[in-house]
């Protein structure tokens, strides 16, 4: 494979899907799917044996499912990238999967040419969440009212938020900015509370719309 290639297992019990993803991303130069899986139970084998950049894999599958399988890839690899590719189009799934350790969600009703950018996105170490879902969460606050708390935030809190909004985990952002876990974690709570969110993925939302 070429140098820097973005390697994929992709997870997913329908076949047909599988190899629909494959021939979609066939003419992509920097990413390779080079394994497959239709259970999260395979998933987590191939995983350690294959060591893929990203996982791509769906929520709906018979055995432990997906939200169990992002939790136990996660368990075994704190820098476990995963890409959710979903059927479910509503924002509480997204939620669910973010917090057991997802980097992104995209529906399977998205616009194709997105995957890609979602896959690469994610294996640089960021965050994506496909915008028509964004848009479609109800959200009583606008961009101006975002910016004005985000000013409002203390030095620490401004760089907590942004570590976050990038996609690193607590435990990273605590190693970067040389802080205890507990302070992190309580900061990130502060954050979320004086924005009215709930997970990173929304952060990340919030510093890509004010293109922080």
């Amino acid at each position: 494979m070429a140098k820097g290639k973005v390697t994929v297992l992709l997870v997913d019990d329908h076949a047909i899907v599988r190899a629909g993803f494959r021939l979609l991303l066939a003419s992509e130069a920097m990413i390779d799917v080079i394994a497959e899986a239709e259970r999260g139970e395979a998933a987590c084998q191939l995983y350690l044996e294959k060591q893929p950049d990203v996982v791509v894999l769906d929520l709906s599958m018979p055995g432990i499912g997906g939200l169990e399988t992002i939790r136990r890839l996660c368990n075994r690899d704190n820098n476990a990238k995963i890409l959710v590719f979903s059927v479910h189009d509503e924002m509480v799934y997204a939620h669910r999967a973010m917090a057991a350790g997802a980097k992104g969600y995209v529906t399977k009703s998205a616009a194709p040419d997105i995957l890609a950018p979602a896959i690469q996105k994610i294996a640089e170490g960021g965050i994506y969440i496909e915008h028509d879902l964004l848009g479609a969460a109800q959200t009583p606050t606008q961009p101006g009212e975002y910016r004005a708390i985000i000013d409002m935030l203390t030095p620490r809190e401004f760089d907590v938020f942004l570590l976050l909004a990038k996609g690193l985990t607590v435990h990273k952002v605590a190693d970067e900015l040389c802080l205890g876990y507990k302070t992190v974690a309580n900061y990130g709570t502060q954050i979320k509370s004086k924005l009215n969110v709930s997970t990173v993925a929304e952060l990340a939302h919030i510093a890509m719309i004010l293109d922080l």
